[in-house]
C-alpha cells in the first residue's frame, strides 16, 4: 500500500481501478480485530439469546442499532479507512462517521429470513412529502448522482466464511444501474422500480468473506444481496453509508472526478461492459 501524509497506508492504482471496474474493493484488517471482539460483546448484551446455547438462536436474523459505542466509533475512523475514503470519494468531500448504524445480525438457521432479494441501498425519500410517507422506505430512491450516499460500507465484525451467510455482490452491477438511473433523472428509482432489472443483471457473484476486521468499501449502485446461514456461529456484521460533504457530480468543469464519480460517468458512456 502507498503511504501519504503520514497516513499507514491506503488503496493501490491496482486496488481504485477494481473498484471502478467492479464496484468494491476489499481491505483486510481495516480495523482492529479486539475492536471487533469489544463490538460484539455489546451486541450480545443486546440480543435477546445466549452467546452459550444455540438452542436461543431461534431466529434466522435480528436487527440491531444504532451503534455510536467507542468500538464502533473507533473501528470507522482508523486511518486507514480515512485514508481510503479520500482516495475513492475525494478529500474533503465525505462525512466522517460517529456510528456504524444498524447490525443485522444472522443465526444459523433452515428458515428463510425473508430478506435475501437483490438491491441497492436507496438514500432519499420519495416524492411523496408527509412525515409517514418519508418514513415509508419502500419509496426510497437512488438516483444517478447518487444524491446523499458516497458509499456502502460492509463492516464485519466476527469472521465470515462461504458457509456463514456472506453478502452476495454482484460484481459490476454497479455499470449497470448507473445506465438504468440515468434515465430517471434526479427523481431516481426506488428498488421496487429496479427489481425485475436488477434480477436480471447477469454480473459474477462474488461472497463477501473474510476476517473479523474486515471492510468492503462499495460503490453506492453495487447490486447486492444477503443470504440464509449455513455455518456454526452467528454473523456480525454492520452496513453504514458513507454520506457526502459535498454532491457528487458526473460534470465538473475542473474535471476532479472521484472514482466514485468516473465509474458512473464510465458506465454512461459505454453501452455495456
Amino acid at each position: 500500500m502507498n503511504a501519504r501524509k503520514g497516513l499507514p497506508r491506503a488503496l493501490s492504482r491496482t486496488q481504485i481501478q477494481q473498484f471502478i471496474n467492479d464496484g468494491f474493493v476489499r481491505i483486510d484488517e481495516a480495523f482492529p480485530h479486539q475492536l471487533a471482539e469489544e463490538g460484539r460483546a455489546i451486541l450480545w448484551r443486546d440480543l435477546p439469546c445466549d452467546p452459550a446455547d444455540p438452542a436461543t438462536w431461534t431466529q434466522p436474523v435480528i436487527r440491531l442499532g444504532m451503534y455510536g459505542d467507542a468500538p464502533f466509533r473507533d473501528a470507522v475512523n482508523t486511518p486507514v479507512l480515512h485514508a481510503a475514503f479520500d482516495q475513492l470519494v475525494g478529500r474533503g468531500r465525505w462525512q466522517p462517521r460517529v456510528d456504524l448504524g444498524s447490525f443485522p445480525v444472522r443465526f444459523p438457521s433452515l428458515d428463510d429470513p425473508g430478506d435475501t432479494g437483490w438491491h441497492i441501498d436507496v438514500s432519499f425519500p420519495g416524492p411523496g412529502g408527509s412525515w409517514e410517507e418519508r418514513r415509508d422506505f419502500s419509496d426510497w430512491r437512488a438516483n444517478v448522482t447518487s444524491h446523499g450516499r458516497a458509499l456502502l460500507m460492509l463492516f464485519l465484525f466476527s469472521d465470515v466464511g462461504q458457509a456463514d451467510a456472506p453478502t452476495r455482490i454482484k460484481a459490476g452491477s454497479h455499470r449497470d444501474i448507473a445506465r438504468i438511473l440515468a434515465s430517471a433523472g434526479e427523481a431516481g428509482m426506488s428498488n421496487a422500480m429496479l427489481g425485475p432489472r436488477m434480477a436480471a443483471i447477469e454480473r459474477p457473484e462474488v461472497a463477501a468473506t473474510g476476517r473479523a476486521g474486515t471492510v468492503y468499501l462499495c460503490h453506492p449502485f453495487l447490486v447486492h444481496a444477503a443470504q440464509m446461514h449455513r455455518g456454526a456461529a452467528p454473523r456480525f456484521l454492520a452496513q453504514p453509508a458513507l454520506h457526502p460533504k459535498v454532491p457528487l457530480r458526473i460534470e465538473r468543469p475542473n474535471r476532479r472526478y472521484s472514482p466514485v464519480e468516473r465509474a458512473i460517468r464510465r458506465s454512461l458512456q459505454t453501452s455495456k461492459g
